[in-house]
């Protein structure tokens, strides 16, 4: 075995597949979902971790708002209007939520939205 065979064995063994961007944009939404679910549960016992998964999904949702607004975002353009629109509900939902002391569960159900939405567009392409 010389040693190109054996570089690409010891890289081949420990390869990871690479991600498409829907992949990775729903492994994110889901576990920045997950952590909002987790954290809602405990909310009265850990505030900080609550607080923090609020963040979380609002840095979310602050990032996906900046991509749709760039003009040379892929995406159709009444579809990247109303991507932004949901970041701006979630934001507004989110500080009357720590406000308020709202229900998450309509920002665990956007994020779920929009996890449904990947997975429909992953299947078809």
């Amino acid at each position: 075995m010389n040693a190109v065979e054996r570089a690409k064995e010891g890289y081949g063994i420990n390869a990871v597949p690479i991600k498409s961007h829907r992949a990775a944009e729903y492994e994110t939404i889901a576990r920045i979902s997950h952590r909002l679910r987790a954290a809602t549960i405990t909310q009265r016992t850990n505030f900080p971790e609550f607080v923090a998964a609020l963040n979380e999904n609002s840095k979310l949702w602050t990032t996906l708002a900046v991509d749709v607004a760039n003009p040379e975002n892929g995406l159709p353009r009444d579809l990247r209007a109303r991507l932004f629109w949901l970041a701006e509900f979630t934001e507004k939902e989110t500080r009357r939520i720590l406000r308020d002391g709202g229900d998450v569960a309509v920002l665990i159900e956007v994020n779920a939205a929009i996890l449904q939405g990947l997975r429909g567009q992953e299947a078809a392409t």
